[in-house]
């Protein structure tokens, strides 16, 4: 299929030859002149043609990085330019279907339709002044999100936690919201074995509307780099028509760690914990892409995820992230110890556009729960060894009240329907217990 792609690629009759090889690098003579970076060019192995891209150029030497580690090259074997950036060409004959970083199916489903544009996987977001402004709250169906942390149109927020606390199973509840005409989801640098499970358990029947680009933990950093690219070029598709498109990526960090190996395979210096600083400036390349769109279009509503390494909240990636999103939900490693899934911090977890969703009883409501979760939290070891006395403080008192019961209504595990009116909800749980 990748051979069937490159066929029809229009040639140009310019070439080098592979001098050096390395594990993430191959360094070619005589394109220095001719190739700008991010062109693509297809190297000669023994059992065909490969698909790269020129990553840096030398006054002698130009860096490619291949996109498939499965063929095997030799030195003196030919560099063919091909000329300009990879582009897809999506179309709405795509929902339901699975496709590897460069857009080509991987479902075992045949061929896929090819749209009437190509677009660039790489390329700018629209000017700041001609977006539109955000638009209506969208219902999750989750009701620790809704409550806490509410999302609106065009908005992009963050999923922070270590592994095994529940990012996965947050984002797959989150795909099943109404609000959303159609799901792009990358899943990048994900076990090949969990990758089947979560399109044909976690998603169930709303696999038809959804579009999942994959690149395995086991492929190329460039395939890994690519994925999110690509799964942000077809939401941009779909939004060009009008639609509201949810964008899923797990993970951020792992598309960083990819970035970062193919950066410091090109000799760029690390500046923090290991990350060079081409990262930093991907990050926002790719993040300010989603959100709203221009004139007619739809919005791009981007759930992010983020591998927090170390459970540690403030490492380079999650702290460069946290400045470029709309706000970030929190999970916890100690409430997921105590069986409440989601494991949703709401003392941590912010949407900054929350006041614009909410009403003025609403914020207030809020900021109680908050106050008393707070309160309940602070006072958990002054319970524990028994100092705690009814009577003595009356706000603690009915945060001692409430506060358990706001939990066992925040419960939600990943089969049961999602709830379309919270606060109603909520109110109606705690005065009927």
């Amino acid at each position: 299929m990748l051979q069937r792609a490159l066929s029809a690629m229009p040639a140009h009759e310019i070439s080098g030859r592979i001098c050096c090889i390395s594990p993430a690098i191959v360094s070619v003579t005589g394109l220095s002149k001719v190739v700008s970076i991010g062109d693509l060019v297809t190297v000669a192995s023994t059992s065909g043609r490969t698909l790269a891209q020129v990553a840096s150029i030398d006054q002698d030497l130009v860096n490619i990085n291949l996109v498939s580690s499965h063929q095997r090259i030799e030195l003196g074997h030919t560099v063919t330019v091909r000329g300009g950036a990879f582009t897809i060409s999506p179309d709405t004959s795509w929902k339901g279907r699975v496709l590897n970083a460069l857009g080509q199916p991987i479902d075992n489903a045949g061929s896929i339709v090819a749209g009437t544009d190509k677009i660039f996987i790489d390329r700018r977001s629209p000017p700041a002044l001609g977006r539109q402004r955000l638009g209506r709250q969208m219902t999750t169906g989750v009701k620790a999100v809704d409550l806490f942390t509410p999302i609106c149109a065009g908005q992009r927020m963050g999923i922070f936690a270590g592994s095994g606390v529940g990012k996965s199973t947050l984002l797959s509840m989150l795909s099943r919201s109404p609000s959303f005409d159609v799901v792009i989801l990358a899943l990048v640098g994900e076990r090949s074995r969990e990758v089947r499970e979560f399109l044909d358990d976690t998603l169930g029947a709303r696999r038809s509307s959804v579009i999942a680009v994959v690149a395995t933990a086991d492929e190329t950093p460039m395939m890994r780099k690519m994925a999110p690219f690509t799964a942000m070029s077809i939401a941009e598709y779909f939004r060009g028509q009008g639609g509201q498109v949810l964008l899923i990526v797990d993970s951020l960090t792992r598309f960083a760690h990819a970035t970062r190996e193919l950066a410091l395979a090109a000799q760029e210096p690390p500046v923090a914990r290991g990350y060079p600083p081409s990262v930093f400036s991907d990050l926002p390349r790719l993040l300010e892409r989603a959100g709203t769109g221009e004139g007619d279009d739809g919005a791009i509503t981007a759930m992010i995820s983020v591998l927090v390494d170390g459970d540690d909240h403030n490492d380079p990636i999650a702290d460069a992230v946290r400045g470029i999103l709309d706000g970030h939900i929190v999970l916890d490693r100690a409430i997921a110890a105590q069986g409440r899934f989601p494991a949703i911090d709401p003392l941590i977890s912010i949407s900054r556009l929350a006041s614009k969703l909410r009403t003025a009883e609403q914020s207030q409501l809020v900021g109680q729960f908050v106050n008393l979760i707070s309160r309940f939290e602070d006072s958990k070891d002054l319970r524990a060894l028994g100092g705690y006395k009814p009577g003595a403080d009356a706000t603690l008192d009915r945060a001692v009240s409430l506060v358990p019961r706001i939990y066992e209504a925040m419960k939600q595990s990943s089969g049961d329907p999602p709830v379309t009116n919270i606060f109603e909800t909520l109110l109606t749980t705690l005065s009927g217990t």
